[in-house]
């Protein structure tokens, strides 16, 4: 029902189509990531894309992604998309060679309870890099 696949965001119809849907689910909530930074995903429903998510390198800890962003748009909530593109993400960590991807969550159990169900586990950050009130979340790789 729900295809995944990684995307060249240098592609301006792609990079278009990541901008719509940061839009449609960020609102003005988030700044719009610099999409040809790292690797991105869309998850397409019948031709139409309707979830995205990025990772990039890490500035936050040694050897790590960066799960920067996903989205999904609310029609297709609660269909596991999140933890695809999460599962996606990861094996491309594995493939680069890192060994964990971090992240995290502000306000939002939705996610956190995604994050719970993907095996990441809550960490503290020696630098602490969001909200006052964030989760850090860290999946080992290896």
């Amino acid at each position: 029902m729900y295809r995944i696949r990684m995307v060249d965001a240098s592609d301006d119809d792609i990079a278009d189509a990541l901008a719509d849907l940061h839009q449609m689910t960020f609102f003005d909530a988030a700044t719009v990531p610099q999409f040809e930074l790292g690797a991105w995903w869309l998850a397409y429903h019948r031709g139409e894309a309707v979830a995205f998510a990025g990772v990039v390198p890490s500035t936050h800890v040694r050897n790590g992604g960066y799960f920067s962003r996903v989205g999904v748009l609310q029609r297709h909530w609660g269909r596991g998309l999140q933890c695809r593109l999460m599962r996606a993400i990861e094996a491309r960590g594995r493939r680069v060679g890192w060994d964990s991807i971090v992240s995290d969550t502000t306000d939002n159990p939705i996610s956190a309870n995604n994050f719970i169900r993907a095996n990441y586990r809550l960490f503290e950050p020696e630098v602490p890099w969001a909200w006052p009130y964030s989760l850090y979340w860290r999946k080992w790789l290896r």
